[in-house]
């Protein structure tokens, strides 16, 4: 739940880097919450179209940057620049190929974006011998 919250604190900061757990984890809230939605407005006849939900829209509304900038900071994660994010307008393949790199594990160390988020204060210390 942390991890989903810190997405939306970071909503628009596209620098940075964001671990897997917490793209994952993002995703994950996302889609529960979107279900959820969808069954409320089915039940309570909410549809400003056919097959589309008012409370869904405004939920992708409001959803829709915070993705972005979660979904670069991911790519940022493996060393890759955001742009790489327009792959997503090639059907199919550009998908997978985003797929892909989401589930890339982090670069060791610091890249150009940043330092690693797996690595912590401690992991820095020295031995005591």
């Amino acid at each position: 739940m942390e991890e989903f919250l810190n997405a939306f604190r970071k909503a628009f900061v596209f620098s940075g880097r964001s671990r897997r757990k917490e793209y994952w984890t993002f995703i994950l809230g996302v889609m529960i919450i979107s279900f959820a939605l969808t069954i409320v407005e089915l039940a309570a006849g909410l549809e400003i179209a056919p097959d589309v939900g008012l409370l869904t829209t405004i939920f992708s509304l409001i959803i829709f940057i915070p993705s972005l900038s979660v979904t670069v900071r991911r790519l940022h994660d493996i060393g890759r620049s955001g742009w790489w994010l327009l792959l997503s307008f090639i059907p199919v393949l550009g998908w997978i190929a985003l797929f892909v790199f989401t589930l890339l594990d982090s670069q060791s160390g610091s890249n150009k974006y940043g330092p690693n988020p797996k690595q912590s204060s401690h992991d820095f210390a020295p031995a005591n011998n």
